[in-house]
C-alpha cells in the first residue's frame, strides 16, 4: 500500500482570478450590449464551535474561509431578474418577476438570490430587476455554507448597485447596515428556500474580519472579534470535506429546531440559552417530567447538547483570548461527542474523520456545520497537514467511503 493516498484539495481562487471568471461567465451569458457590470464576492463560513446554538439564541465562533462566490451583477430598469451560474452550463439560466417572488415560488439555487432582493424590499429597500451570473470556489454541500457565500454577494452587490448605503466601503465596513443586510439574507433562507437556518452563516460571511473568529451572540447579534491566527502559533485548521449528502431542507434540521423549541417553551423560557449551566440538571429533570418518555428522552439530550456547547464556546474564547489556542483541542472533540450522541447530527463519515484525524496526532476534531454530512475540522500542528489528511483519507479507503477532499482553513474577510 502506498504511504501517500491521493489527496483531493480544493484551493481558493485569487480575487483576481475569481473576478475575471465571472466577468467572462457574464458576457457568455448577457453579452457586451449595456453597462459592463460590478463584481463583488462573499466568503463560505467554517464554524470552530457553537453549533446548532444559534436558532438558541446562543453564542458561536465561526470564521470566514477565503473560499468565496462571486457575482457580477448588473441593474435594469424594470423588475425582471435574469440569473447563471457557472456551476450549471447548459441549464438556460432563471427568469422572472420580482413581483412574483414569494415563499413557495422559487426552486432552486436561484431562491437565495431573489430572496435577497425579495427580503431587502421587506425592510422598506428599493431594489429594481437585474441580471447576474455567479461563479464560486466554495464547496457545494460540504456545510461550509454555499449558500449564505451566495446571497451575501448578491446582498453587498444589490447594496451598491442601488445605493442601499448599507455594507460601508471595503477598507470600512458598517457593521451596523451589514447587519441589516444580513437579516435580509436569512429572512431568503428561511421564508424563499425554506431552510429554518439561525443567521450564523450570514453573520460570518458579512461580519467577519480576517485574522480573527467572529464571536455572535444570537440574542441580539452583537459581535466580538477574536483574534485567530493559527500560523503565528504553527497550527493549522485541516478542513475535510467528507463528500457524504448534506442538506438543510430535508426535514432533520427542522426536526431539531421545533424540539428546542418546544423544549423552551416548556421550561418557560424564550431561549435555551437562558439556562445556565449550572442549572442545566434541574431543567432537564423538569424536562424529563412534562411529556411522554420517549419524546422526553429525546428533548432532555437536544437540551443537554445546546447548553453545554454554548458553554464549550465561552470556554474556548476564553483559551483564545489567554493566548491559549493549543488547548482548545478537548473543547472540540467534547462538541463533537455531544453532536453525535445527544443532537445525533453527525453520520459515520463524520465520525471516521473525526477519529482518523485524532489518531494521526491532531490536538482536536469535530464535525462542523449543520450535520447529517458536509464537512469536520482537525486543529494540527501545521507540519501535521499533510499527515492527518493521509491518514483520514485511508481510513475512507478502509471504510469504501467517497475520497474526502481537504482544505485549510484561515480566517478570511467578509462580503466586498
Amino acid at each position: 500500500m502506498s504511504t501517500t493516498p491521493p489527496l483531493a484539495r480544493v484551493d481558493a481562487w485569487a480575487p483576481e482570478a475569481g473576478t475575471e471568471r465571472v466577468r467572462a461567465a457574464f458576457t457568455e451569458r448577457f453579452g457586451t450590449d449595456g453597462p459592463a457590470p460590478g463584481v463583488w464576492s462573499a466568503p463560505g463560513r467554517v464554524n470552530l464551535i457553537g453549533e446548532h446554538t444559534d436558532y438558541n439564541g446562543g453564542l458561536c465562533l465561526p470564521i470566514a474561509l477565503p473560499h468565496r462566490t462571486y457575482v457580477a451583477l448588473r441593474a435594469r430598469q424594470d423588475d425582471v431578474v435574469r440569473l447563471a451560474s457557472a456551476q450549471e452550463p447548459g441549464s438556460g439560466g432563471v427568469e422572472l418577476r420580482l413581483a412574483d417572488v414569494a415563499p413557495g415560488t422559487v426552486d432552486g439555487w436561484a431562491a437565495y438570490v431573489v430572496g435577497v432582493a425579495w427580503g431587502l424590499a421587506g425592510q422598506g429597500h428599493r431594489v429594481r430587476g437585474f441580471d447576474a451570473v455567479v461563479d464560486s470556489c466554495v464547496p457545494y454541500g460540504a456545510g461550509l455554507s454555499s449558500s449564505a457565500a451566495l446571497e451575501s454577494a448578491v446582498a453587498v452587490a444589490l447594496d451598491a448597485t442601488f445605493g442601499l448605503g448599507l455594507a460601508g466601503p471595503v477598507d470600512a465596513p458598517d457593521d451596523a447596515g451589514r447587519t441589516v443586510l444580513a437579516a435580509a439574507c436569512v429572512r431568503a433562507e428561511n421564508d424563499i428556500a425554506g431552510a429554518p437556518t439561525g443567521g450564523m452563516d450570514q453573520a460570518a460571511s458579512l461580519r467577519a474580519r480576517a485574522g480573527h473568529a467572529l464571536l455572535l451572540d444570537c440574542l441580539d447579534a452583537s459581535v466580538r472579534h477574536v483574534p485567530f491566527d493559527l500560523e503565528a502559533q504553527g497550527l493549522a485548521l485541516l478542513v475535510v470535506d467528507t463528500r457524504a449528502a448534506h442538506a438543510l431542507v430535508d426535514g432533520q434540521y427542522a426536526a431539531r429546531r421545533a424540539t428546542c423549541e418546544a423544549a423552551a417553551a416548556s421550561l418557560g423560557v424564550a431561549t435555551l440559552r437562558e439556562i445556565a449551566p449550572d442549572d442545566l440538571d434541574t431543567a432537564l429533570d423538569r424536562l424529563a417530567a412534562t411529556s411522554e418518555a420517549d419524546v422526553a428522552e429525546v428533548a432532555v439530550r437536544r437540551v443537554r447538547h445546546v447548553v453545554t456547547e454554548i458553554a464549550r464556546v465561552e470556554a474556548v474564547v476564553a483559551l483564545l483570548d489567554a493566548d491559549r489556542v493549543r488547548d482548545i483541542g478537548p473543547l472540540l472533540d467534547a462538541s463533537h461527542t455531544s453532536l453525535r450522541d445527544d443532537y445525533e447530527v453527525s453520520c459515520v463519515e463524520l465520525d471516521v474523520a473525526v477519529e482518523a484525524a485524532r489518531s494521526a496526532g491532531a490536538l482536536g476534531a469535530r464535525m462542523t456545520g449543520g450535520g447529517f454530512g458536509g464537512s469536520a475540522i482537525a486543529l494540527v500542528e501545521a507540519s501535521d497537514v499533510e499527515p492527518v489528511a493521509a491518514a483520514v483519507a485511508w481510513a475512507f479507503v478502509a471504510h469504501g467511503f467517497t475520497p474526502p477532499a481537504f482544505l485549510v482553513a484561515t480566517a478570511a474577510a467578509s462580503a466586498h
